[in-house]
């Protein structure tokens, strides 16, 4: 099991027994949509999400130090080279995503989870660029990849997304590994 740890959080791999933690946030309207997954209805539809997506060596439970069973959000990256991310993106490359549970946000923990993944995948997996997308209109995704140091690169006007089935203007950042 994989762990990065910050100076407020532990980001680990998920386990099947994070279902009821992660189903407390994720039941929330306010959370999935904006994220691009629908809300969760139990903790057997949260077992089945993570069973089914979250549980990959690159992708990471939230949870804060202080309390580390809990899981909060997630964060991690899909890489290219495994067969994920997006038509435009190319081997050497992973896209980043993340959610975080409602009572969390404004608190600063999202950036400091995504510096860690970014450190993550340009020293452990090599990366040479990481894309981060954000649904038009989400300004506390975009907000949080600009601190990161992610660059606009472009947007896609009728983007699908295959979990919601729905088109949708996402809008995509990169950052690109310094030599």
């Amino acid at each position: 099991m994989t762990k990065l740890i910050t100076n407020r959080m532990i980001l680990r791999n998920f386990q099947l027994s994070d279902a009821p933690s992660v189903y407390q946030y994720a039941k929330n309207p306010h959370v999935g949509p904006i994220a691009g997954w629908p809300v969760h209805t139990s903790i057997e539809n949260s077992r089945y999400y993570i069973e089914s997506y979250f549980i990959s060596p690159h992708i990471f439970a939230i949870t804060l130090r202080a309390n580390p069973e809990e899981v909060i959000g997630l964060v991690g990256l899909e890489l290219v080279d495994e067969g994920n991310g997006k038509p435009f993106m190319k081997p050497g490359e992973a896209e980043i995503s993340y959610w975080l549970g409602e009572p969390f946000w404004g608190q600063g923990l999202m950036p400091e989870a995504i510096q860690a993944v970014v450190n993550y995948g340009f020293e452990k997996c090599q990366l040479q660029s990481i894309w981060c997308g954000y649904k038009d209109g989400n300004n506390q995704s975009k907000r949080a990849q600009e601190k990161q140091g992610f660059k606009y690169d472009h947007t896609v006007e009728h983007m699908y997304n295959p979990v919601l089935d729905e088109y949708i203007i996402e809008h995509f950042t990169k950052l690109t590994r310094v030599q």
